[in-house]
């Protein structure tokens, strides 16, 4: 049987399990490893008050590079709230500055299941290097209060 492989901008790679085709990857597509990745979770000083979860990424925007994409996925979190949230420099509890115009953020609006998700087109580009987090505000009356940050985690090169 023989091994299935992955061609990834001209390289091919072989994997362990049995009998499937070569994968192309198209290197104009978003790849995850081209993409800063955060784990979101409550802040220790919230605990027994809430615990949210959730991931959020930062992204080149395909096609143009001095363009991108962040998003943000919560989980356990209070149904019908609303939460402002933005990608940040440093790291969490920084208090650093926004990366891009904050109105590029919609707040996560939070459904019946305790679950919400957000995006922002910031008109940034992707850093090569440095420390960025992000951040889930209480709410718009709330700033100052965070409900869940996570740092984001540089592309592997």
């Amino acid at each position: 049987m023989r091994a299935p492989s992955v061609v990834l901008g001209g390289a091919v790679l072989f994997a362990a399990c049995g009998g499937h085709r070569p994968v192309e990857i198209d290197p104009q597509q978003e790849v995850v490893g081209t993409r800063w990745n955060a784990t979101l979770a409550t802040p220790a000083q919230l605990t027994g008050a809430m615990n949210l979860k959730g991931k959020g990424w930062w992204a080149s925007e395909p096609g143009n590079p001095s363009r991108s994409r962040a998003e943000v996925d919560i989980a356990n979190a209070v149904p019908g709230g609303d939460h402002p949230w933005h990608v940040h420099q440093g790291q969490c509890g920084d208090n650093g500055p926004i990366v891009g115009p904050a109105t590029s953020y919609r707040s996560l609006e939070v459904n019946n299941d305790g679950k919400a998700t957000a995006t922002a087109d910031l008109p940034v580009a992707i850093p090569t290097s440095g420390q960025y987090y992000i951040n889930v505000h209480a709410s718009a009356n709330n700033m100052g209060t965070i409900i869940a940050c996570g740092n984001l985690a540089p592309p592997i090169k």
